[in-house]
């Protein structure tokens, strides 16, 4: 009786469970990952029939639907908030350009408060971000 000697496993045969292991893994932490910096509270722009190029981010102010205050992700309150925006703007340079991110539930009385404070902290322009309307 003649045997056929083992047949050695190719490369390819012993790399393929790497290979699945490798993607597996990819697919998980693209998954259970988080890139974006989370808002120290939650704020849901009002909606915009007009769509704008996001710009760089330079110095970013929320406002709560509570009429709340944040400057760069960290909350602040109204005293606190003029010093913070004042050395903010002063790493920024001249030409600080500051984000205002204003939940839609928010009292426009307060938006518009929050953005004469940042032009009497010599803020020259404001960007006002929303979200396109889904009509």
């Amino acid at each position: 009786m003649r045997f056929d000697p083992a047949r050695r496993p190719s490369d390819d045969e012993r790399i393929l469970p790497l290979i699945n292991v490798v993607f597996l893994l990819l697919i998980f932490f693209m998954l259970a990952g988080s890139l974006a910096a989370l808002d120290p509270f939650e704020v849901a722009p009002p909606r915009s029939a007009s769509e704008g190029l996001d710009e760089t981010r330079e110095v970013l102010v929320l406002v709560g639907a509570d009429g709340r205050l944040a400057l760069d992700g960290v909350p602040a309150t109204d005293a606190s908030f003029e010093a913070a925006l004042t050395k903010r703007l002063g790493e920024a340079g001249d030409a600080a350009r500051v984000r205002l991110k204003a939940d839609g539930r928010a009292e426009a009385g307060r938006v518009v408060e929050v953005m004469e404070r940042l032009h009497e902290a010599g803020v020259e322009r404001v960007i006002l971000l929303t979200v396109p309307d889904a009509r």
